[in-house]
């Protein structure tokens, strides 16, 4: 396949117009090695690497803890479709043997299944049930613990070590020691938390290097008590943002790249299982959710994920919060690469990785064409 005359993403985070090669799947450096036979004209197109959601639940009717492949292949085709082409979903805080049932699935996915219709299941984000009471969100209260290097040993390993992130509140009792045991198997993000600044600090120093959906389901920054953020913005930690237009206001978001800047910002959904489909009554980690436009919440009101995919969320980003496309899409592809450490085979237009382009309008960056492993879909 050739992709001709669209402005495609480059590795420096800039658009130049020019082609795109690929053969078997990969992208390649010249016409001469590419596979010629199908030839897609890009005009008044950007090309961009497809996106990578670390962070989210579900679509399409289905969740992620539903511990099914059926779920897994229904939440992939849907992302692929939409320019999501790989995917790190996330667990809640359920019991023990659920997640485990949840690992196991997901490991037998990726060793038994070939989809290529389906985004690639590149790991799995562990979302509870190392967190706070106090700042539980939508999490089920009745399956919180505290953390567990054993627990984690087992379900890492049913996963068969897909385990790419695990969220933790650092007040709580063992989460030191665990952040400190972990540091060097996963990625230890904050999360779900009433931590004050100090233990915040602490915790970054031992080792951890995220933070989960940033200023949800967390003490706010202010003037006296600045909290998990500053010391996130102290500590130069990668910091997650959900840009659906519910959870964080345009000017916050726009801020917050002022602060971290573009290096450091990770584009998620932390969709649930309403999206893609209409309004209506749905659940997440076992509870009740109602979903009216954008927004899911419990029956108290609380927020409980959003019903928007990740390219909606990207899209959102620069056409209602006048975030550069630049940073949209290094944030939303590159950066959320990295951090899962998947960078290597996704996230870059580049030679030898694998093949997953998307071509949006220019005008309104309204899809175009998902070509996802050097097919188009």
């Amino acid at each position: 396949m050739i992709i001709k005359n669209a402005s495609v993403f480059t590795e420096e985070g800039k658009f130049a117009k020019q082609d795109i090669y690929i053969k078997d799947g990969k992208f390649v450096m010249s016409a001469e090695e590419a596979d010629g036979e199908e030839i897609i004209d890009g005009e008044e197109c950007f090309a961009i690497p497809g996106l990578t959601d670390i962070h989210f639940h579900g679509c399409m009717g289905h969740d992620f803890c539903d511990g099914t492949r059926e779920a897994i292949t229904a939440m992939a085709e849907y992302e692929a479709s939409v320019g999501v082409t790989s995917i790190v979903p996330a667990t809640m805080t359920l019991g023990e043997d659920t997640l485990q049932g949840i690992c196991e699935t997901a490991a037998a996915y990726v060793r038994e299944v070939s989809n290529d219709k389906a985004a690639d299941l590149c790991g799995i984000n562990m979302e509870g049930p190392f967190v706070a009471a106090s700042k539980k969100g939508a999490q089920n209260g009745a399956y919180i613990r505290k953390p567990d290097g054993d627990m984690f040993d087992k379900l890492n390993k049913a996963s068969g070590n897909m385990i790419k992130l695990v969220a933790i509140a650092p007040e709580v009792e063992g989460a030191m020691e665990f952040i400190k045991a972990k540091r060097d198997e996963t990625v230890l993000s904050v999360a779900h938390t009433a931590t004050d600044y100090d233990t915040a600090v602490e915790a970054f120093e031992k080792g951890a290097t995220h933070v989960t959906h940033l200023y949800n389901a967390m003490n706010p920054y202010t003037h006296r008590a600045p909290g998990p953020i500053a010391a996130a913005a102290d500590a130069g930690a990668e910091v997650e943002l959900i840009c659906d237009g519910v959870h964080i206001h345009p000017a916050v978001v726009r801020t917050t790249f002022k602060i971290f800047g573009d290096d450091k910002v990770i584009l998620i959904s932390d969709s649930m299982m309403a999206t893609g489909l209409e309004d209506g009554d749905y659940s997440l980690g076992g509870q009740a959710v109602k979903v009216v436009g954008n927004l899911a919440t419990l029956a108290d009101g609380t927020i409980a994920g959003s019903a928007t995919n990740l390219m909606d969320c990207m899209r959102t980003a620069v056409l209602k919060m006048h975030i550069p496309l630049e940073s949209a899409v290094k944030c939303a592809a590159v950066n959320s690469a990295k951090s899962v450490g998947i960078y290597d085979k996704y996230g870059s237009i580049t030679p030898g990785k694998v093949a997953n382009v998307v071509l949006l309008k220019k005008n309104d960056l309204a899809l175009e064409k998902v070509v996802l492993r050097g097919k188009a879909l």
